[in-house]
């Protein structure tokens, strides 16, 4: 699959014009044998044909554009488009008023010339792991499409997108595992920012204290350049880093309890091929992170937050939410404010044990997911759906309640299910982790 180089240097080179990617993408989008119907919500393919024409014009004249220029990407459908209603993945929103402007971080993208293909499908409200929505159809996870796996949530169809080639970029949303948690499950690039980089205006709200704003793409470099668009406080270049002397510490408590014979298998075998590369690796003992499903067991931060957030509109249209969705979001009515300021406050507590802890080290890595992505027809029952949902989301959510920045990068065989090796820093190290990611980046394609 392209990355934005590349496409850039085709654009720059014209040996593709904009209009011919903005066409390539939406026949793969309308291809009947693929996944388009499913993986967006809404195709702006006047808009973007019109955005094309314009950005081509403006090369031919010799006017000096922006190096991605005419790179068309996708939107998650929780972010804000001028003229265009968010529905966020509901059908509760269908019939609100078209938003008055952008999201700033679409903006910021559009600023640089990207062209906005369409809306992506989600998870109903952003709130789950998993991916599935009854009320768009959920899109299939690029391997073994015949058997119907998760793409995983809640950004689906801004992972499958990337995936299957429609785009170079989809821009997702990170609560507690949404851009990296698909990411690992359909074989690609995913990134959590560091909270608050990245403004959140015009994105629908599921959580203030967790909600970030990631891209999902096909490298490393590609996710650096639209992270330091949408957050503007870097180049997006990614630092240089030798993995000979990286130091990397292996968190063992909690997020290797329960793996999936792959997913220990890969874990195991990459650990190994960072280690022969010369990356230096040392246990992080952080027991503490066996607190988190006593915090959660009444859906935590997240759910109280979400239920503030969605309190009257269920109220009065509580009937039309994904069942599934409703009840996460219910499950809040049993917190107390004595219990979310309690959480908050150990979180407070955990997010600075972290931060010392991890002293020393240039990342941490866990694998993304407990397990590769289950077939569809295996969550139809509510429990197998709880269950399947909690593990989607045990080890990504570390990053979040620990308020860190994370990116999961595909570790798995060829030929295997993807599955996702993730790397973790602390709040604000974001264009560092980068450069770790961009080491062990080149050590996991190099076979």
């Amino acid at each position: 699959m392209p990355t934005l180089a590349e496409l850039s240097r085709q654009l720059a080179d014209r040996a593709v014009t904009s209009r011919e990617l903005v066409e390539r993408s939406l026949g793969l989008i309308a291809d009947p044998a693929g996944e388009g119907a499913r993986t967006f919500t809404a195709v702006d393919a006047e808009g973007a044909r019109a955005a094309a024409d314009f950005v081509d014009s403006q090369r031919r004249r010799g006017r000096e554009v922006s190096a991605l220029a005419g790179i068309p990407f996708s939107s998650k459908d929780i972010f804000d488009l001028a003229g265009e209603v968010t529905t966020a993945g509901s059908r509760v929103l269908k019939n609100d008023p078209p938003a008055r402007a952008d999201a700033v971080a679409i903006a910021r993208l559009k600023d640089k010339g990207m062209i906005v293909i369409g809306r992506t499908n989600m998870t109903e409200f952003a709130y789950s792991g998993v991916g599935l929505n009854p009320h768009y159809g959920t899109p299939r996870a690029p391997f073994d499409r015949a058997t119907g796996r998760i793409p995983g949530g809640s950004s689906s169809g801004a992972a499958v997108s990337v995936a299957d080639g429609m785009v170079a970029l989809g821009i997702g949303t990170d609560t507690g595992g949404s851009c990296r948690v698909p990411a690992s499950y359909c074989g690609i690039v995913g990134y959590k920012s560091s909270h608050g980089r990245v403004p959140l205006t015009g994105c629908n709200p599921l959580s203030s204290s967790f909600d970030t704003i990631g891209p999902l793409a096909n490298s490393v470099a590609c996710c650096a350049t639209a992270d330091a668009i949408m957050a503007g406080d870097w180049d997006g270049v990614v630092p240089a880093r030798d993995i000979r002397g990286l130091r990397l510490a292996v968190l063992r408590d909690f997020v290797l309890d329960g793996l999936g014979p792959q997913v220990e298998r890969d874990f195991a075998r990459t650990l190994k091929r960072l280690e022969a590369a010369g990356a230096v690796l040392s246990d992080m003992s952080f027991p503490e992170l066996r607190e988190i499903p006593t915090i959660n067991a009444k859906g935590g931060i997240v759910a109280a937050e979400a239920l503030y957030n969605h309190r009257a509109r269920m109220a009065a249209r509580g009937g039309e939410y994904d069942p599934r969705v409703r009840f996460r979001i219910e499950a809040a009515e049993a917190i107390s404010a004595a219990d979310y300021l309690g959480y908050v406050a150990r979180r407070r507590e955990m997010i600075a044990l972290f931060a010392g802890r991890f002293a020393g080290f240039d990342a941490v890595v866990l694998p993304t997911t407990l397990n590769v992505a289950p077939a569809i027809a295996e969550l139809a029952e509510d429990k197998d759906y709880i269950r399947f949902n909690a593990m989607s989301l045990r080890n990504t959510y570390v990053g979040n309640f620990l308020n860190g920045c994370a990116i999961s990068l595909p570790m798995q065989a060829p030929g295997e299910a993807p599955c996702g090796l993730m790397a973790m820093a602390p709040w604000g190290h974001d264009r560092d982790l980068f450069g770790v990611a961009g080491a062990l980046e080149r050590v996991l394609k190099a076979g």
